[in-house]
């Protein structure tokens, strides 16, 4: 071939790909047309990087992190449920600021008389609503919450000046505490502990009106520091309910004065234990720190049932000291049976703990442990060894709650003590769920309070892969031949929330109190995503790699979703920034199917339109090189006599270029397709991901295809591909084992399906439920 005519040549094709672009300019003017903002790269969106937080996703060389240590004493009071205390802060700044005013959060103030927290929420009068929030509502006086705070003092005991609002509390200090600098302070306050179980606080207590005792599970009980970041400076957002926490880090030393009766476990290591056990506890103790396997008993059922029915005068005191945790909790009850297990996480012995009353059997001494160890493990294997000495989950009615090495967990038998598969696998799924907490966000300590899907999300999702892990560690706790039942994770499962009715979803980047559905918002779609992440987009090893790198760099700190995002990408070298934008960013859903399919046969002469193509540029075949022609089958110049042929029959010019360049024995190898198909794809959603196709032959082949996201960057609307085989194909499907989310399947096929798919009818069972 000349030099002419391949420059000829390649001005042909430049000429086509121009007219194509102009073509796909204009489609994109049209009304409903989506724009394909989606693979623009997220730099508006981000923060620029900085000498705190590095463009790669980790830790600056400047990073810095506040810490506030406290000393409390604690005293409750099991008769008037009431609690007492008095707490030392030493806050230490490390930022290169100087603070003119410190700032503490009081959350119990979200249940105070003046609280604006049940005013902030519109609605107008329910159709019905349940008879206990009614009463509450409607009925009842106000319950009387809040901290009484008796008193703020220096380290001289001198008063110092403060200022609360609502839930916030502004220490105003005499001089700034410069950079590198500490200031220590106390405060002594007190509050009623609320019923749990009637306003749904996230601690409290559960009142058992057969023997007339409390069980309580005691959190955010103290004033507590507020965060000082690069990012935000104080986060002091008030606590309206739905957003949860923002807490420093630091060393805790704390004691606890309970009925003498009680048994007590808590955030940290216990310091008097033989002072506060029995003889036989201590003993049991020791067996079950070498008990590798099973639970071991501390507390019986039968001992716990004796001391329901005595109630103590005296007075006992657990200390308590806990390094490098962001919270503290516990729980106390004179009803709780304690049963402890080791587990082996690298070259550590850790204690997984359960606690719970009678009411909670035989469900509990069954399963709570065996979950509490099982998401050690899980979780240990996809990020860091849970650094803490012990993890502990506590019975509570209708509770899912977590704080740094303890948790409550709902899941209740019925008084028989027969209990539903429904009621198990939802006992053992919180708990997973509030024991992996304790990972994120307790150690990799992200800002709560701005974005709940930081640590929900990926708490949910690390609970789908631990949940499918326990049922194949515990095959006998599911049903035969079946999979753990997961409610969240599963693509097929967050179909209805992203189909539904666009007025009441928000973007997962929004701040919680901000939602209409927190739990499919915070829960159920960044798990998905992060999902269909690791299974469809990235695979396993690029996803595992990333996300541990990620967890790994950020424990015992303060990340952002930036960090995480930019993260994700510097360990696996994937682009995802479309990803983030379309999943994260907007509230669109995943929609991709079968739009039409031409076919086509090889010739040696151009069809109709490309001669036309060609008139129009004073283009002769005489100017061009030899060519191979596809032509359209149902186009009016098509040659039925070409059809069906090999392409080496139909084109001279394909045959003398594989004379020319083949020997006889590559020619005799050849399988040549007589079969050509143009398959164009349309995208109604929003969200590009990757094309999923399944091809089925007439000889009963299937060949599958998995196009990158990409295809998508350059026509957001629709694209078409070329499928050359030796058979005719029969049957395209798209996405054909569910795994993108795709909320509508009927244009998911070609030939169209008549009536509901299977994933359709799975779809309304979902809606059903």
């Amino acid at each position: 071939m000349t030099r002419f005519k391949y420059h000829f040549l390649s001005a042909l094709f430049l000429f086509a790909a121009l007219a194509t672009a102009q073509e796909e300019q204009k489609k994109e003017r049209e009304p409903g047309h989506y724009n394909q903002s989606k693979f623009k790269q997220m730099y508006e969106e981000f923060a620029t990087p900085n000498n705190y937080r590095s463009a790669s996703g980790a830790p600056g060389p400047d990073y810095y992190q506040q810490q506030a240590d406290y000393v409390m004493d604690i005293e409750l009071d099991d008769k008037n449920a009431k609690i007492y205390g008095e707490e030392t802060i030493t806050y230490t700044n490390n930022s290169p600021d100087d603070l003119e005013y410190l700032w503490v959060q009081l959350d119990q103030n979200v249940r105070a008389k003046t609280s604006k927290s049940p005013l902030r929420d519109g609605g107008g009068v329910p159709m019905a609503e349940q008879a206990g929030s009614f009463v509450q509502k409607y009925i009842t006086e106000p319950f009387d919450g809040g901290f009484n705070i008796e008193f703020v003092k220096d380290a001289n005991g001198k008063d110092l000046s403060y200022t609360i609002n609502q839930t916030m509390m502004r220490v105003n200090i005499p001089q700034p505490l410069k950079s590198k600098e500490q200031i220590s302070f106390s405060i002594k306050w007190n509050y009623n502990i609320p019923d749990h179980t009637v306003n749904r606080a996230r601690s409290g207590f559960e009142y058992f009106p057969e023997d007339g005792n409390r069980a309580y599970v005691i959190a955010q009980f103290f004033p507590r520091m507020a965060v000082y970041s690069d990012v935000e400076g104080w986060q002091n957002h008030q606590f309206w309910g739905s957003g949860e926490f923002a807490l420093p880090f630091g060393d805790y030393e704390v004691n606890i004065t309970v009925p003498a009766d009680h048994v007590l476990d808590a955030t940290g290591t216990l310091q008097n234990r033989k002072e506060v056990f029995s003889k036989e506890m201590m003993k049991r103790y020791e067996k079950a720190k070498k008990s590798y396997d099973k639970p071991v008993i501390i507390v019986t059922q039968e001992e716990a049932e004796a001391a329901e029915k005595n109630f103590s005068t005296k007075k006992k005191t657990w200390k308590f000291k806990a390094e490098n945790v962001r919270d503290y909790g516990f729980a106390t009850s004179r009803k709780f049976i304690w049963d402890m297990q080791a587990v082996k996480l690298g070259n550590r012995d850790v204690m997984a703990v359960s606690m719970y009353p009678k009411e909670g059997n035989p469900l509990w001494e069954e399963y709570s442990t065996k979950a509490v160890a099982h998401t050690l493990r899980s979780y240990s294997a996809h990020t860091f060894d849970y650094p803490y000495p012990k993890a502990i989950s506590v019975h509570a009615k209708n509770q899912g709650m977590e704080y740094p090495m303890i948790c409550w967990n709902y899941g209740r038998p019925n008084e028989d003590g027969s209990y539903s598969d429904r009621v198990k696998y939802g006992m053992i799924s919180v708990i997973i769920h509030e024991v992996g907490h304790n990972f994120f966000p307790m150690i990799v300590n992200s800002d709560e309070r701005q974005w709940g899907w930081m640590d929900e999300g990926l708490d949910t999702f690390m609970q789908f892969m631990a949940e499918q892990e326990f049922g194949e560690a515990y095959p006998e706790a599911i049903a035969p031949n079946s999979t753990y039942p997961s409610r969240r994770g599963e693509p097929s499962k967050i179909v209805p929330y992203m189909s539904g009715d666009q007025s009441t979803i928000a973007p997962i980047m929004s701040n919680p109190e901000n939602v209409y559905q927190l739990g499919p918002n915070a829960y159920g779609k960044p798990a998905t995503a992060l999902n269909i992440l690791r299974e469809t987009v990235m695979g396993r090893e690029l996803f595992d790699h990333a996300f541990k790198t990620y967890s790994q760099r950020w424990k015992f700190k303060h990340p952002t979703p930036e960090d995480f995002f930019r993260t994700m990408e510097d360990a696996s070298a994937v682009d995802l920034d479309w990803y983030w934008r379309a999943w994260f960013y907007t509230t669109d859903y995943v929609d991709i199917g079968v739009k039409g399919i031409k076919k086509y046969y090889v010739s040696d002469k151009p069809s109709k339109k490309m001669q036309e193509y060609m008139a129009a540029r004073n283009i002769t075949e005489a100017d061009l090189p030899p060519l191979v022609y596809l032509a359209e089958e149902d186009s009016e110049d098509a040659d039925p006599n070409l059809k069906g042929k090999a392409p080496s029959d139909n084109s001279k010019s394909l045959k003398e270029f594989m004379m020319d360049n083949m020997t006889e024995s590559e020619r005799a190898a050849v399988k040549e397709p007589k079969y050509f198909y143009e398959v164009t794809f349309d995208k109604p959603g929003g969200i590009p991901m990757p094309l999923i196709v399944e091809y089925t032959y007439a000889d009963g082949s299937t060949k599958n295809i998995t196009y990158p996201p990409e295809i998508w960057r350059k026509s957001d609307k629709e694209v078409s591909v070329v499928i050359s085989s030796q058979t005719e194909l029969t049957g395209i499907v798209v996405d054909p084992k569910m795994e993108t989310a795709d909320i509508d399947t009927t244009n998911n096929s070609w030939p169209a399906q008549n009536g509901p798919s299977d994933f359709d009818k799975m779809k309304e069972n979902i809606k059903g439920k």
